[in-house]
C-alpha cells in the first residue's frame, strides 16, 4: 500500500455553522467553490466542531446545577463547577484532576482532556455556551458519507477529528474520532521491513494520521477551514472499520 504523493486542500467558503444547518449541503457548497469534483477514493476530514453545531450540541452553563462531587472537582481543579458537571455527564470515569487539568475517560472510550467539551469558536460571546462533542461521530460520518453518496454518485471516505493532548508529549494534535470507509488501523505484522525482518509490532494509526495532517490546514484558532479534502491516499479495502477501534482496551492500557 505505498503512497508516494498525498494532496491536502481545505475547502473553500464553508460558513460559521449553526444548529440545524445541512452539512452536506455546506460541503457541496464547498466543493463547488473551490471547484472540485469528488473522486473515487476521496477522503474528506470534517471537524467534529462543526458536526457538534450542526446536531446542537450546544449546553448553557446557566441551567447546569453542579453535583457535590463536581464541585468538589472544582476546587481540585479551578474549574467552573457547572463546567465540571457536565465533563463528568460526558465521561465514565476520572483518570486525573489537578489545577487547570482534568483528565477523563470520555463515554465514547478514549480519554481526553474536560471530555472534549469546548468553549472557543463556538460563534457565541458568552462565555457560558460551550460545545459537546457529537453525540456518535461515527453515525454522523456513516450519515454524510451516504448523503454525499446519493446526491453526487460518488461516496467519499469520512475522518471527523478532533483535537487531543497525548501523555508524555506537549501540544495538541488532531486525532480521528469518527470514520467511515477506511481502516482505522493499518496492521503490518507479518510484513517484511527493507532487509527482509518480519515485523512483530507495527500497527499503525491510519486515520490518526489522516486527521492530523488534515490539522496542519485546518488550524486551532481563526483559520476559518474546518473541511479537508485528501487525494492520492490509498487503503485495503477490506479492512474498513470504526473508530472506537483505536481505543486501547483498557487491559492493554498503562497511562490511564
Amino acid at each position: 500500500m505505498p503512497v508516494t504523493e498525498l494532496s491536502l486542500r481545505a475547502l473553500a467558503g464553508i460558513p460559521a455553522v449553526k444548529p440545524g444547518d445541512n452539512l452536506a449541503l455546506i460541503i457541496m457548497r464547498g466543493l463547488e467553490q473551490s471547484q472540485i469534483a469528488l473522486q473515487a477514493g476521496d477522503v474528506l476530514i470534517v471537524s467534529s466542531k462543526i458536526v457538534s453545531k450542526a446536531n446542537n450540541r450546544f449546553v448553557d452553563l446557566e441551567k447546569i446545577q453542579p453535583s457535590e462531587r463536581a464541585t468538589t472537582l472544582a476546587q481540585t481543579t479551578h474549574k467552573d463547577p457547572r463546567f465540571v458537571e457536565l465533563v463528568l455527564r460526558e465521561s465514565v470515569r476520572v483518570s486525573r484532576a489537578a489545577p487547570n487539568a482534568l483528565i477523563v475517560q470520555h463515554r465514547l472510550g478514549f480519554t481526553s482532556a474536560n471530555a472534549g467539551i469546548d468553549q472557543s469558536n463556538t460563534g457565541y460571546t458568552s462565555g457560558n455556551m460551550v460545545l459537546l462533542l457529537p453525540e456518535d461521530p461515527d453515525a454522523s460520518a456513516a450519515a454524510l458519507a451516504s448523503t454525499l453518496e446519493a446526491e453526487l454518485g460518488i461516496r467519499p471516505a469520512i475522518v471527523i477529528s478532533d483535537t487531543h493532548g497525548r501523555p508524555f508529549r506537549i501540544g495538541n494534535i488532531n486525532v480521528a474520532i469518527g470514520i467511515d470507509g477506511l481502516p482505522p488501523l493499518y496492521d503490518q505484522r507479518g510484513q517484511s521491513d527493507l532487509y527482509g525482518r518480519t515485523l512483530q509490532a507495527t500497527v499503525t494509526a491510519f486515520c490518526d494520521q489522516i486527521a492530523s495532517a488534515a490539522g496542519l490546514l485546518m488550524g486551532e484558532a481563526d483559520e476559518g477551514q474546518p473541511v479537508v479534502l485528501m487525494r492520492g491516499l490509498r487503503w485495503p479495502a477490506d479492512q474498513v472499520g470504526r473508530a472506537h477501534e483505536l481505543v486501547r482496551p483498557s487491559d492493554q492500557d498503562l497511562y490511564r
